[in-house]
């Protein structure tokens, strides 16, 4: 577990995973084991984790009760997209299309996640302002990817997941309270000081 948590530092830029991430690194590795002993190949699990999160979106479209489903799907889509990373470090099967395709599905999910939000009752001018943002925040980590450089913010995966399945769950189960609504403001805050967080993180080091 030591050394996977290590080469997932050595892939962010040296950052140590602390708090929520380390919790979900952690529940990740242990996921993955199985798949590395059975050689699944890491990009068959991103393929999956695409599915999962389109999927999401989807299951709104039928109404109240999908919704439990597209919360359920939006936990499974993470997970896959964790466990892909996890597996290609255990088994020393990573590739440079892997790193192109990874970050790829990344963004349709989150883009995905937002919609959902959005068919479950949230307002579409919010889900716009949290996608930007969220693009932001990626574009600068993505530039500024150099061995010295690696920041965590309060608007990672874990964070849009827990948003995303709670407005969903909380649609689902209290119509009457906007559960969607009330997720989507708690994703802007996270995505604005996620944003700063990142911008000026890496604005220092680099300067």
């Amino acid at each position: 577990m030591n050394d996977s948590l290590g080469r997932w530092s050595a892939a962010h830029g040296g950052i140590e995973p602390r708090g929520l991430v380390l919790g979900w690194l952690r529940l990740v590795g242990v996921a993955a084991r199985p798949f590395a002993r059975r050689g699944v190949p890491p990009t068959a699990l991103t393929v999956a984790s695409l599915v999962c999160g389109v999927a999401v979106p989807v299951a709104a479209l039928f109404g109240r009760w999908w919704f439990l489903l597209g919360a359920v799907l939006a936990v499974v889509c993470a997970l896959l997209d964790g466990l892909d990373g996890a597996v290609a470090r255990l088994t020393d099967t990573a590739t440079a299309w892997g790193r192109v395709l990874d970050p790829l599905v990344d963004r349709v999910g989150d883009v995905a996640f937002l919609v959902a939000l959005v068919l479950a009752g949230a307002p579409g001018w919010l889900a716009v302002v949290v996608g930007v943002l969220t693009l932001l925040q990626e574009s600068v980590r993505a530039s500024a990817r150099l061995p010295d450089v690696g920041v965590v913010s309060v608007w990672e995966r874990p964070s849009r997941v827990i948003a995303t399945s709670l407005g969903l769950l909380g649609a689902a189960v209290s119509p009457t309270v906007p559960g969607a609504a009330i997720a989507m403001v708690l994703a802007a805050v996270l995505a604005v000081v996620g944003f700063v967080q990142v911008l000026v993180t890496v604005y220092r080091r680099l300067m």
